[in-house]
């Protein structure tokens, strides 16, 4: 299956790593690993996970607070569209 990464999710990714190497070495790199195994979950069962509108879905990571929102394009595409924060305040 093909995994398409929205620019802004692989910001918000990317700001997510280095905010939690900030606070820790190596923690950062333990960030990432859940997110591919939250996406590699994502892959094995796109439909698996809650509807958060009619075209996307959100499944979340087990360790960290957030939550990866992403699109079913086709029966070999996914798109992922946000890595979002879930505890972030207004």
């Amino acid at each position: 299956m093909n995994l398409i990464f929205h620019p802004e999710a692989k910001r918000e990714l990317e700001q997510a790593i280095s905010y939690y190497e900030d606070c820790q070495e190596g923690l950062g790199t333990e960030f990432l690993e859940e997110v591919y195994s939250t996406i590699q979950r994502i892959l094995a069962y796109p439909e698996a996970w809650a509807m958060l509108s009619e075209k996307s879905r959100r499944c979340l990571t087990n360790r960290f607070p957030y939550g990866i929102i992403y699109q079913i394009l086709n029966e070999d595409c996914i798109r992922i569209i946000s890595v979002m924060q879930l505890n972030r305040s207004s």
